[in-house]
C-alpha cells in the first residue's frame, strides 16, 4: 500500500470527526506526509490513466513550466481552461515564499502570521504580511 492510502487509512481510523453547517468531515492534527516522484507515480500507476501523461505532466510541473503549450505539446489539454500561463501555480507560490518568510522574519510580530494567497491580482490588501 503506498503512502497516500496508508495516510488515508489513518485518517479513517484515527482521525478527529468535525460536523458544521457546510457537512461533516474526518481530519489529523500533526501529520505530514512527504511524498516524491517515484511515490507520486506509485499513486497515480495503481489507476486506469495515461501513465506518459502523467510523467511528461510531472516533470514539467517539478522543472516550474507554466506555459500551458509547453503541456499541450506532451499531449496534456486539461490545463487549457486556464489560459496561456499557469499564473496562480505552486511554482508562483513557491517562487513567493522564500520573500515571505523573509519579511515574516524581519517583522517580527507578536501576533500570529497568516498567509492566504489565492492569486496574482495586483491589488493592494490590508492583509498581513504580504509577500
Amino acid at each position: 500500500m503506498n503512502k497516500y492510502y496508508k495516510m488515508l487509512d489513518k485518517v479513517l481510523a484515527e482521525g478527529h470527526e468535525q460536523h458544521n453547517k457546510k457537512g461533516d468531515i474526518r481530519y489529523l492534527t500533526n501529520e505530514v506526509m512527504r511524498l516524491d516522484p517515484a511515490d507520486l507515480l506509485d499513486i497515480f500507476e495503481s489507476h486506469n490513466i495515461a501513465r506518459k501523461k502523467l510523467r511528461s505532466e510531472l516533470d514539467l510541473f517539478q522543472r516550474g513550466e507554466r506555459n500551458t503549450e509547453a503541456y499541450r505539446e506532451a499531449g496534456i489539454s486539461w490545463w487549457d481552461y486556464c489560459g496561456p500561463i499557469l499564473v496562480n501555480s505552486y511554482p508562483t507560490y513557491f517562487e513567493r515564499l522564500p520573500r515571505l518568510v523573509e519579511r515574516i522574519n524581519r517583522e517580527k510580530r507578536n501576533s500570529k502570521n497568516y498567509v492566504l494567497f489565492l492569486g496574482e491580482t495586483g491589488a493592494e490588501s490590508w492583509y498581513a504580511p504580504r509577500a
